[in-house]
């Protein structure tokens, strides 16, 4: 094998792969990309984890087909520090020679026989999807799921389509974040990807801004998302999801319109003085036409005063300041609303209004009486 490139188009393709090279692996070859050259004049680059697997193709000066496997780590790193200018890659004997200007490097490489198959899939459920709509759903469902490992299904994030449209929902016992958008020629079918996972598929989106459009395309136990020169393929996990309908409240005691920025800078003065490993507690007490917030600790105590439009009960009731930031950073109307019930029963936050469908419900932390 042998090819010549550009340094800067190679290392965006190396970056945009790397995502799927498994950093805890115990397999050898699963630390490594995959360098194929063919006779058409393209290089393909592969990473995979075996949950995650992306594929780079890029037009290339090929001077010799072939391919190998690379250590991902050593090779990004060269190819990152040469200068920008052409840089030849050639294969010999199971090492590679790397070669820019008047650097040259030789590392050992590894067969390409034992790289993982990525496979074909059995195109069975396919829908196109803006991209841009697509990395929205993501950021504004991902945050939510559930990080530790021991809790199965939920550290992932559903994408259940029907005839109308596409949602994604995550929760981890604590919060749930459910979007919704409407897409044409939708089809029925309810898939679990992990969170981890759609977050490494949202920097690869974010890497090329030409790209308009995303092809998915689902089989039992696949997930593939295609753009031009990219080939993104996610593992669907196994089992039955939360049913997330029956928990969103259908009627408030209390609801607010508020400002977002107003409320996102109380929020985050009065955490500076919540309590650590005390679910960073802060007190919302609703009054009237203002929120009061309040925060205490060791250290001292804090209150914020919100003015906010008010309809229904006056309540006291205490959050997990992050749970609350997390969802208010990620709507962008100037105004949401917050619904409630009782100081024991979740809140659901909403834009007023705005391009998207968007809800975050979060559980309510029990308020000791000795904490304020």
């Amino acid at each position: 094998m042998k090819f010549s490139c550009n340094q800067q188009i190679l290392s965006k393709a190396l970056n945009t792969v790397s995502k799927a090279v498994s950093s805890r692996t115990t397999i050898p070859i699963l630390k490594g990309i995959l360098l194929e050259a063919s006779s058409d004049g393209n290089l393909k680059l592969a990473a995979s984890d075996l949950d995650l697997s992306i594929e780079k193709t890029v037009a290339v000066n090929v001077l010799e087909e072939g391919s190998i496997v690379v250590s991902a780590k050593l090779f990004i790193d060269i190819i990152r520090k040469l200068p920008n200018e052409e840089v030849e890659v050639e294969e010999s004997e199971g090492s590679v020679t790397i070669r820019c200007l008047a650097s040259e490097f030789t590392i050992v490489g590894q067969p390409a026989d034992e790289f993982p198959n990525i496979g074909e899939i059995k195109e069975e459920t396919g829908i196109r999807i803006d991209k841009e709509i697509l990395k929205e759903m993501i950021r504004r469902t991902s945050y939510a799921a559930s990080i530790e490992e021991a809790k199965g299904i939920i550290v992932g994030v559903l994408l259940e389509m029907d005839e109308e449209g596409m949602t994604m929902v995550a929760l981890d016992g604590f919060r749930m974040a459910v979007t919704r958008e409407s897409m044409e020629n939708a089809q029925k079918m309810k898939i679990i990807i992990a969170a981890r996972i759609l977050n490494e598929v949202n920097r690869v989106f974010s890497e090329d801004e030409n790209i308009k459009e995303v092809d998915m395309i689902i089989d039992e136990k696949k997930a593939v998302f295609l753009m031009e020169g990219a080939r993104i393929v996610l593992r669907i996990m196994e089992g039955e999801f939360v049913k997330y309908k029956d928990i969103l409240p259908k009627e408030y005691q209390s609801r607010l319109k508020v400002n977002r920025g107003e409320m996102i800078d109380c929020l985050e003065r009065a955490s500076l003085l919540a309590k650590e490993g005390k679910n960073n507690l802060v007190k919302l007490s609703i009054v009237r036409d203002k929120i009061l917030i309040s925060s205490r600790s060791e250290e001292g105590n804090v209150k914020e005063e919100l003015f906010v439009e008010k309809e229904g009960n006056d309540l006291e009731i205490g959050f997990n300041a992050k749970y609350l930031l997390d969802a208010l950073k990620v709507i962008d109307d100037e105004e949401v609303v917050m619904e409630f019930n009782t100081n024991v029963s979740p809140c659901l936050i909403k834009p007023l209004e705005g391009n998207r469908w968007y809800e975050y419900l979060i559980l309510p932390v029990r308020i000791s009486p000795k904490a304020f």
